[in-house]
Order: structure tokens, then sequence, then C-alpha cells
């Protein structure tokens, strides 16, 4: 059995990937305390496991004109010894670092060209769907020695915002008049491409019905390149769009005062069910794409899928056909209700 005393984790990618990538930390601790955890991750998503008890050290990707540095990141690898390394987000590049680093006991996929380069290969074709993506992640630990069955509720992806950005959400609610004791509802529109989205009149539809409940506050949130797409579904007076203006740590701080985050397949729904909200996601049947590898893994997770059951479906076959659109608005909204109903019960809001 391999113990490790210097591990180093690489989830170079997006926010999602790196939030179910997160728990391996904490997992690690469990079965060898001891050992010094790093996790090496881009600029951008660093924030995320900025207040990570688990991890001991962060190292973030260094890059030249937009493209990893092989040279720089292998100086960074060499310099901290590291005894076993978990190349969770398999490239060529980062699979050449480790190989070329040294690095003792290197875990990766072992269906990729590059996987010469690992010396403990973990062969699972994730685009199959057999498991939820995080259960995937948590695999490639048993090189390790660490065969974890993991529980929902036992996870700890131990993301907090930062006092500054604690304090600016609520300048920004006082500003906007609103009142984190009634419901707040987020709306995140866009994927970045990863899925098939539900489309924007379905969204405009559905908030249209939420509105209804009596004091709810729907926020649109969204990158820079989807401030038209959130401009959409914007109603004068009612809606706050926030596309385009909030960091990572502004975002997190945002979702930690609401109540419902609702989305698409995208990394901040990801967030949203590690910050323990009420999600609902819009999945299509793409088994690589599905809910099944790609769902909120928590309890307070629910998913929609469209209504048509196809064989070997394919992404522009679902785009093409539509299917999307087959989610009725109203039987979303009718969960929105449920949720508002819980967290009135528990006290968590008043709506009145």
């Amino acid at each position: 059995m391999n113990t490790p005393k210097n591990l180093l984790i690489i989830r170079t990618d997006r926010i999602g990937d790196v939030v179910l990538t997160l728990p391996l930390a904490q997992i690690v601790k469990k079965y060898y305390p001891e050992c010094k955890v790093s996790l090496l991750l881009t600029e951008y998503t660093k924030t995320l496991a900025a207040e990570n008890p688990y991890i001991d050290e962060i190292l973030i990707l260094r890059t030249e004109n937009k493209k990893v540095s092989l040279v720089k990141n292998l100086s960074v690898l060499e310099r901290h010894h590291f005894d076993s390394c978990i190349v969770v987000s398999p490239s060529f590049i980062m699979a050449l670092i480790v190989f070329l680093s040294e690095i003792k006991l290197r875990i990766g996929t072992g269906y990729r060209w590059y996987s010469f380069l690992f010396n403990s290969k973990i062969f699972a074709h994730r685009k199959f769907a057999e498991k939820h993506e995080l259960e995937f992640n948590i695999d490639m630990l048993k090189p390790l020695g660490i065969d974890y069955t993991p529980k929902k509720e036992e996870l700890d992806y131990s993301i907090k915002a930062d006092n500054v950005s604690h304090i600016e959400t609520e300048s920004l609610f006082a500003e906007e008049k609103i009142n984190p004791r009634k419901p707040i509802i987020i709306i995140h529109p866009g994927s970045g491409g990863s899925s098939v989205d539900y489309p924007a009149s379905k969204f405009k539809e559905l908030i249209e019905l939420i509105m209804q409940i009596p004091g709810t506050q729907v926020i649109l949130t969204g990158s820079e390149q989807e401030i038209n797409l959130c401009s959409l579904m914007e109603i004068p007076g009612k809606t706050k769009n926030f596309a385009g203006k909030l960091s990572l740590a502004r975002l997190i701080a945002l979702i930690e005062k609401s109540h419902i985050f609702i989305a698409n397949s995208t990394g901040p729904l990801h967030l949203a069910a590690a910050l323990g909200k009420y999600v609902i996601g819009f999945y299509p049947n793409q088994l690589a794409c599905s809910s099944k590898r790609w769902g909120p893994y928590s309890d307070k997770g629910f998913v929609f899928t469209p209504d048509n059951e196809c064989e070997d479906c394919k992404r522009e076959q679902c785009a093409s056909e539509n299917c999307m659109n087959s989610i009725k608005a109203a039987d979303v909204f009718g969960t929105v209700q449920k949720i508002c109903q819980i967290l009135e019960n528990n006290g968590e809001i008043n709506e009145k």
C-alpha cells in the first residue's frame, strides 16, 4: 500500500469540477491525518479552496500566453518534493509535468494515449455515467489504500466567502433593498456551453410564476458573456440582474445568503449544493451530460429532464429537437413552492 506523506491533487479546470474534487482532501486527512495535502488550481478557482482546513497549501497553475507553462510548473513541483500525485483533470501537459517531476506515485486515467506517463492508472469511462462525477473523483484515491463510499451528509467542501465579500454583499443588499428574511431565489440561466440549456423563454416564464409568491426576490447571475442572456429575463422593478458584476468570492457570499438556486448544469449549481442550499437543475438525457453524472450531489437537490426518452441521445440531436423545451415551467414552479413552504416552516424565511 502507498502511504502518502506529501500529496498533490491537480484540478485545473472549471468551478464545478473543482467543487466536486474538494472533498478528496477531507477524505485523505481522515485516513492519513499527518499527510500534507496540496491542491493545484487555476488563479480563478483558488477562492473555492481558500478556507479549506484540509488543504495545507494551494498552488496556482503557471501559464504563459494563456498556455500551461511546462518549465514554470515543473519547477514548482520539483521544489515541493511530492511523493504522490493525483491528476484528477486529465491533460497531456499535466501528465508530462508530473512525470518529469519524478513524483514517485502518479495516479491518473488509464484510457488516454498519454496514460503511460502515470504509474498507477484508474480505468473508468466517465462518459458512460455509471456513477456521479464526485464518486469517480473519490475512486482515484484507491491507489492510496482509500476505498471510501461517500455519504452526502458527511462530505465537507469547506467553501466560505471571505469577510470582505460578506460586507460587500450586505452593502449590496442594503443598496438594492433585498430583505434576507424574504425568499431569495437565484436564477443562473447560462452554462458556459457545458451542457444543453433550458430555453431562455422558459426561464422567463418560470420567473413570472415565481414572482407570484409573496415577498419573493429573484436575482439573476451569470458571467460577463451572459449579461445579454440575463437581461432577457429581467422584469423591471422586480428582478435584480447581477450578471457580470460578481467575483467568485462575491458569488459565494451571495449564494450563502440566498435560499434557492436554479440553474442549468453548471459550476455555480454545484457550488450552491456544496453550500447546503436548495437547488433545482435542468439536465438533458444525453448520458455524458446527464444528472446521473452531473446532478447536484445533495439531499436538497431537484432535477428536471426532458419528457422524451431517446436511445443513444446525442447533444446535437437534443439541441436540434429542442428537447429541453418539454420541461414545463409550471412543474418547476410547483417544486419552488414546496421548497418555500419547507423554508417557512423551518423559520428560515417569512413570506408575509
